[in-house]
Formats: C-alpha cells, sequence, structure tokens
C-alpha cells in the first residue's frame, strides 16, 4: 500500500534548513518519493501550529522508512538539527 510521510516543520535557521531540503529532496526522490504538498498555504485547526508542511508520497511504508534511515536522508538530517522544530511521521494509506 502507499504511504504518505507528512512533516509538520517550524524553521529557526533558514540557511541551514535549505541544505536540509535540498539533499532531502535527492533523498526522497531516490526512495520513489514524491511531494505533493511542500510549505502551501495550511489552515491550522488543532494542535501546535508548525508554519511549513511537507507531504510526500511513497510506494510503501518500507519505502518511506528506508529514505529516512538511508544514509543520504541522515546527512541532509544534519542540517535540520538545531535549524528546526519537527514532527515527521509517516502513515499507510488506504488506497
Amino acid at each position: 500500500m502507499p504511504a504518505l510521510w507528512i512533516a509538520h516543520v517550524t524553521v529557526t535557521d533558514e540557511e541551514a534548513y535549505g541544505r536540509y531540503a535540498k539533499i532531502a529532496t535527492e533523498a526522497i526522490a531516490q526512495h520513489g518519493g514524491k511531494f505533493i504538498a511542500r510549505a502551501g498555504r495550511y489552515v491550522q485547526l488543532e494542535g501546535r501550529e508548525r508554519p511549513r508542511n511537507v507531504v510526500a508520497t511513497f510506494p510503501s511504508v518500507e519505502a518511506a522508512e528506508d529514505c529516512y534511515r538511508s544514509e543520504i536522508y541522515q546527512s541532509a538530517l544534519e542540517h535540520a538539527r538545531g535549524a528546526s522544530e519537527r514532527e515527521l511521521l509517516i502513515v499507510e494509506t488506504t488506497e
């Protein structure tokens, strides 16, 4: 089943986070991921507001998790740590 990678982010260092985003984009593509929402307009209805929200679709939960655990994505995370506050989850879709 396909899966969604959903990130809610508050960026605290734009320059460093930009480096993260460039490398992460490559990692996501290498694992079959495609962005379907990326920092667009949103409406916060409940919970903690994060001004940057990203959703990518992957062929499976395993593909998304493999991406996260990959060497290239982990190298991207080195730039995100200290440059953002974030939550990230993977959820299987029903279709």
